[in-house]
């Protein structure tokens, strides 16, 4: 196979496969950010061809994020009992479909079943969670640094592209820039299928820092133990006060993120005359320096306190979403904005993954931040419904983006309570499913 053959080349030269798989991986979470990130600089385009309003295209994109949340969870349990090949590969190609068949939708109706349900449950499968997944099985040292590489990916995926998606809606219309996402979700399916592997042991190789192969354990319970696996995670997990705390700032950090300005800033933008084009540059910005910001964020997650790390994160994203409505929309004042928030874009995850991985044991940290995760989705999804309610009923998004500012603010105080690290928080293995 092609995968057993190149590990066993890169491995005569001291490479470990490990990289090949994160290289796989962070190509498959770039495309999918794409696709989850590219409707964002579609409103304006769909409300003059359509006559939709606002708040009916916020809908669907709410949908969208509140289901690609809700996915996380069981997308683990997924890739346990199936594996993570085959689930990526059937996830990608649902995204594809999806949004392919949105190309002919003439009714509302349509872009909330493919936009929101179809692209929700695709994307919901290839969420941070995979990421999760794949570090904490390839790599025993550098797990901080591979995630923070991973979360970029994701982030970057859905800033970098917009400007170019942005430009092909403007010149041939938002089905051409449709069609560049479904291409380059077909070049991940290909290469997820040649080169991905569930676990170092099946290339014959131990996880990266670690001295011997890790026998593959064994799948325990039938088709029903993917439904309550994840239930009964959720249930032992929130009985911690910890998991409460986790959940509730990254509530506030999918808030204040892609389901505000991932959603709303190019529209935000037009409405103080800033073409889409320039804005979604400005969200390019800020993707540059996500990939940098996230990946040194992975870097101290491995060195410092994360609590403080989280603390600082939430703080300066909230002054900055505070200095916005002031910047006066000048390429001064965006290009001041998108530098500090970019840097903090989603530099939450590395040290929220490590802080469940810590407090709630390394076997069930994927299932664990699943459920987190949905929370980020759930205050995504919120902040995309009510920045489309606000810019509906009262022509402005300014309300949106102040109340996404307090609540960074009181997420940065909130991350304080969590205590330092206890064993005791370690969730027990639920029983398998009969």
């Amino acid at each position: 196979m092609i995968a057993s053959t190149l590990a066993a080349l890169l491995a005569r030269r001291h490479v470990h496969y490990g990289w090949v798989v994160i290289a796989v991986t962070f190509l498959t979470m770039l495309v999918t950010a794409a696709a989850v990130g590219a409707p964002g600089v579609l409103i304006v385009p769909l409300e003059k061809e359509f006559g939709w309003e606002t708040e009916q295209i916020a809908t669907a994109f709410s949908i969208r994020l509140l289901l690609f949340g809700l996915m996380g969870p069981f997308a683990a349990a997924f890739m346990n009992y199936f594996g993570v090949r085959r689930v990526v590969c059937v996830a990608l190609m649902l995204i594809t479909a999806g949004l392919f068949a949105s190309l002919a939708m003439t009714s509302i109706w349509q872009l909330i079943l493919l936009w929101g349900v179809v692209v929700g449950f695709g994307t919901g499968l290839t969420a941070v969670v995979l990421g999760a997944t794949v570090a904490t099985r390839w790599f025993t040292e550098r797990r901080g640094l591979v995630l923070g590489m991973l979360t970029a990916s994701s982030a970057t995926g859905q800033l970098v592209f917009m400007p170019l998606m942005a430009s092909l809606s403007d010149h041939y219309g938002w089905r051409t820039a449709i069609m560049l996402i479904c291409a380059m979700l077909l070049v991940a399916v290909a290469a997820v299928f040649l080169l991905m592997r569930d676990r170092p042991s099946d290339v014959g190789l131990p996880a990266y820092g670690d001295k011997t192969v890790a026998t593959t354990p064994p799948v325990t319970g039938g088709l029903l133990s993917l439904i309550t696996m994840p239930l009964l995670v959720l249930k032992e997990a929130s009985r911690s006060s910890t998991f409460w705390v986790l959940f509730a700032t990254f509530y506030v950090c999918g808030a204040s993120t892609n389901g505000l300005i991932g959603t709303h800033f190019v529209a935000l933008c037009g409405d103080y005359g800033l073409a889409a084009v320039g804005a979604a540059s400005v969200l390019a910005m800020m993707g540059f320096f996500d990939f940098f910001g996230t990946i040194g964020s992975g870097w101290l997650s491995d060195r410092l306190d994360n609590r403080w790390l989280l603390f600082w994160y939430y703080g300066l994203r909230g002054l900055s979403l505070l200095y916005l409505p002031y910047s006066d929309f000048s390429f001064y004042g965006l290009s001041l904005f998108a530098m500090f928030y970019g840097l903090d874009w989603i530099a939450t995850v590395p040290p929220t993954v490590k802080l469940a991985t810590d407090r709630f044991g390394r076997e069930k940290a994927g299932l664990v931040f699943g459920w987190i995760f949905a929370g980020h989705q759930l205050g995504a999804a919120s902040a995309a419904y009510g920045g489309g309610f606000a810019r509906t009923e009262y022509a402005t998004y300014l309300p949106a983006f102040l109340v996404a500012g307090i609540l960074c603010l009181i997420a940065a105080l909130l991350v304080l309570t969590l205590s330092k690290h206890r064993k005791s928080d370690a969730i027990p293995q639920p029983a398998p499913a009969s």
